[in-house]
């Protein structure tokens, strides 16, 4: 079974490992098929048709189907790699261990954004930009440039303490603990982390930076934490509701997945928390 594992208890080979498994997704194309396929949902995902993978109820269990393709697509290259998490309540600095040269990089430099350490840095070589925004070819970060502070766990915990899954509208004026934690209402989590790292991260395209999959994994982790503070709460809506995915409707773009088979995630792996 799959450990997902705070990426600040990794050990030097699980990082080593887990990009060279990143690295070799982008080698083959396998990559940027993930990118396209996210910025695809980003923009189809509007509050007054149909949606998907954002805005919406089937925002956590999309993305959960979304990271165990990706989590598959690197165990098909190096078996033992998991996606681990960030906890960017804990880890909230620049200075956080997964922004070093061994890992991730860090923040991109003052003129143009673009990220200068690390093996994901334009100068490596191994990771130009081909999904993209815009002509820049090159992974940019600005880390609390956009967004001065990360979530709190104080914050984290207020969101995890609502006991209703999701509501009417259904959408980013929802009421309810998806629309808090996805960011569109409240003290703004999940898109506020994206707008603190900056760079492709704040576009459709985020996926262009690895730190996304760490990020969406501790989202993950979010929902499996409400889950159990909530045993009685569950997804809604359940049937019946216009341009959005009930709990047993299958999601796009797969077409062979529910919300309701994604429920439990110790069907697909476990947190080192669990």
């Amino acid at each position: 079974m799959t450990v997902r594992k705070n990426q600040a208890n990794l050990s030097a080979d699980e990082k080593r490992r887990f990009v060279a498994a990143v690295l070799e997704l982008k080698r083959s194309g396998r990559y940027d098929a993930f990118v396209t396929t996210h910025n695809a949902f980003i923009m189809s995902d509007t509050d007054n048709s149909e949606r998907t993978g954002h805005r919406s109820p089937s925002f956590l269990p999309w993305h959960r189907r979304y990271l165990l393709e990706f989590e598959r697509a690197l165990q098909s290259v190096d078996a033992s790699v998991a996606l681990p998490y960030w906890d960017w309540s804990a880890d909230r600095s620049p200075r956080a261990s997964l922004w070093a040269p061994d890992f991730l990089g860090g923040t991109g430099r003052s003129r143009d954004g673009q990220v200068t350490d690390g093996p994901f840095a334009a100068s490596a070589g191994n990771w130009p930009i081909s999904v993209r925004v815009d002509a820049r070819t090159f992974l940019r970060r600005s880390l609390g440039g956009s967004v001065r502070e990360l979530p709190t766990r104080a914050e984290v915990d207020s969101v995890l303490a609502m006991p209703t899954y999701d509501m009417a509208p259904w959408n980013s004026a929802s009421d309810g603990f998806r629309n808090h934690l996805e960011g569109w209402r409240g003290v703004n989590l999940h898109n506020r982390v994206h707008v603190w790292v900056g760079g492709q991260m704040a576009t459709g395209v985020s996926p262009n930076d690895p730190v996304f999959w760490l990020h969406h994994a501790y989202v993950d982790k979010l929902w499996a934490e409400w889950q159990r503070r909530h045993p009685d709460s569950g997804y809604l809506p359940a049937a019946g509701t216009r341009d959005v995915v009930d709990l047993d409707e299958t999601m796009k773009p797969w077409n062979d997945v529910r919300p309701a088979d994604l429920l439990d995630h110790r069907a697909h792996y476990t947190f080192d928390t669990d």
